[in-house]
């Protein structure tokens, strides 16, 4: 059983808090099992984006898993917002966080695929 959308993405946030890391909700999805993106801004006019990894196993795992989405080296931030944008009109059930920072961190590292 995988956990609520709404505890993980209070949970990222306290850790980027914790790390002294702006990352605020952009849009409130479905708070039980909403898909989560993650919009990493590098403040330069580039972003990252974090997309939910598909899971290829039949085992029940509570831990989110990810995958660096379009290019994990960054991409123009328009072009990352206009994809965001249509996911939700595909998904009106979405989560997106966006985490600002110039180094582009993002503490995702132990849930990549």
């Amino acid at each position: 059983m995988r956990l609520r959308s709404e505890i993980w993405v209070k949970h990222y946030l306290r850790i980027c808090q914790a790390r002294l890391i702006h990352a605020v909700v952009l849009r409130h999805g479905d708070d039980d099992a909403g898909a989560i993106y993650i919009k990493v801004n590098c403040l330069d006019g580039s972003a990252k984006l974090f997309s939910p990894a598909p899971s290829i196993s039949h085992e029940r795992t509570p831990c989110q898993t990810w995958m660096a989405h379009m290019h994990d080296n960054g991409n123009e931030e328009k072009i990352v917002d206009d994809f965001l944008n249509k996911q939700v009109q595909f998904d009106p059930d979405l989560w997106i966080v966006e985490v600002e920072d110039k180094h582009g961190r993002h503490y995702l590292d132990e849930w990549l695929k």
